[in-house]
């Protein structure tokens, strides 16, 4: 009697540590060469996920910076990684009245010595489990472009090919 009285303590406990547990993930950034140019650290937050990208090697200026909706990164082109991660149905571009994607980010700016440090919040994507989630059945990637993203056209920003690529992967 006394274990079952403590049976549903343990297992509501259980699952509220679990509710409440951080979540995080990882990206190597690799070029077309298949050199690592960064690396890309994923947190949950109450607003979406934190994203904070270090790189070193890349074409100075404003690439567009974006979470791709396939969890591949096979060199040269990146296409595996598919479209921008776009759970929600919307149109892309942080300025775009009908957007954004929950891919959608910041521009990042990389410096003349080719390195950047940037942090980013993806709004509407998710670590945890559901239809946001980067850790869903078919992954996600992060991806840097050639280009400035302009932020509003869609469907992706004419931020140019795809020079660097990162599976997102769960700790």
């Amino acid at each position: 009697m006394l274990v079952r009285a403590f049976s549903p303590v343990l297992t509501l406990g259980t699952l509220l540590a679990a509710a409440t547990a951080s979540h995080s993930a990882t990206a190597a950034l690799r070029d077309a060469e298949g050199k690592q140019v960064g690396t890309a650290t994923f947190t949950s937050a109450k607003s979406g996920v934190n994203v904070q990208v270090v790189v070193a090697g890349l074409p100075p200026g404003k690439h567009g910076i974006h979470l791709h909706a396939a969890g591949k990164c096979v060199p040269p082109d990146f296409k595996s990684a598919g479209g921008h991660f776009n759970p929600g149905a919307k149109q892309h571009g942080l300025h775009n009245p009908q957007g954004a994607h929950a891919g959608d980010l910041p521009n990042l700016v990389v410096g003349e010595d080719g390195a950047a440090k940037a942090s980013f919040t993806a709004k509407g994507a998710t670590l945890a489990e559901g239809a946001g989630s980067l850790l869903g059945p078919d992954g996600a990637a992060i991806v840097i472009h050639a280009d400035a993203d302009d932020e509003k056209s869609d469907p992706a920003g004419n931020s140019g090919a795809r020079i660097a690529c990162g599976v997102i992967e769960g700790k």
